[in-house]
Formats: C-alpha cells, structure tokens, sequence
C-alpha cells in the first residue's frame, strides 16, 4: 500500500512441516538441514535461505521450510530418513499465512504489536520469536536488519494484515529505533 510507510505483502504459501523431538539427535538434524539445505538453527535461531529454511520453535519442535510445490516430496524424504528414530512430523503449510514487512522502519510495525523486545542490540536477523501480534499468536524473524518475515495462522490472515497496515499507516511513525 502507498499509505504505509513499509512494505507489507502476504507472500504465496509456503511448504511448512512441524518437527517435533530430540533435537540433539543427528538423524533428526540431518533430516532437516537435508531437506532445508541450511545450517539447524540455536534457540531463537531462524536459518532461511530463499523459500528454505529452519525455525527454533521450542526446546523440541523446529519448524522445517521449503517451497510449497515440493512440500509432499520432502515431507516423505524426511519420513524416510527418520524411519525409526521417534519423532513427530506433520505438514502444517495449508494452515499458515506468510507476511513479509520489509523497510528502514520495519521494526517500528512490529513493536507496535508485540510484546518482544525489538531494539537492535536484542533482536537481530536471524533470531526468531514466538509470541502475540495483538490478540493471535504469531511467529516472525529478521531476514536482514530491514525485512521481517512473519507467519500465523491462516484462519487470521486478514486480521494480521490489516494489524500490519494499521500499524504501518503514514504519519504514524514513532522514530524509537532510530
């Protein structure tokens, strides 16, 4: 929108699995980093590149990216290398909305929304949270010091982006983090 004083766009879907179990086990992290084709993350860590990547969710649960029309082939490459390791891996890419919001004041539009702590010295790309964007949970990392990526649910989609907008408006700029 021209109205806003960011960028902020609603990317396609994007191909989602829900890890869950020890994440010290190397068959489990190979199985990820195999089919995501980037480093496992540290706790808070989000490692993307492109459409692929890994998110630290909780002490047993990462979340597992990659494009969306090749969700199916890597869901079963994953369900086969972890044949027999106990584990939990479930598809979740149909439940999920992706938002980006990309801009010298980006991190102002999330602050507005969450209770996370945002300025530069304590959030910085890479680092990945779960928490509330108002009244839903969502998840959100920075991809660089200017571009969030953020996703919740899809049954709140709407509702998340006209928070983003509404919280992007023009004129409504704070200019904490600058």
């Amino acid at each position: 929108m021209s109205d806003t004083f960011a960028m902020i766009e609603q990317v396609g879907p994007r191909g989602m699995m829900t890890l869950r179990g020890d994440l010290s086990s190397t068959k489990l992290k190979n199985a990820a980093t195999g089919v995501a084709g980037v480093d496992f993350p540290g706790i808070s860590e989000c490692n993307c590149v492109d459409e692929r990547g890994i998110a630290w969710m909780s002490p047993d649960e990462v979340l597992v990216i990659t494009p969306y029309d090749e969700i199916a082939k890597d869901l079963k490459r994953m369900q086969k290398i972890l044949s027999g390791t106990h584990h939990l891996l479930a598809n979740v890419s149909d439940a999920r909305s992706v938002f980006m919001i990309s801009g010298a004041k980006s991190r102002e539009i999330i602050a507005k929304l969450s209770p996370v702590d945002l300025h530069p010295d304590s959030l910085i790309p890479g680092q990945f949270r779960r928490t509330r964007l108002a009244q839903v949970p969502a998840a959100f990392w920075m991809r660089d010091k200017n571009t969030f990526e953020l996703i919740c649910f899809r049954s709140v989609a709407d509702y998340v982006s006209t928070l983003l907008h509404n919280a992007a408006s023009a004129g409504s700029e704070v200019g904490y983090f600058q």
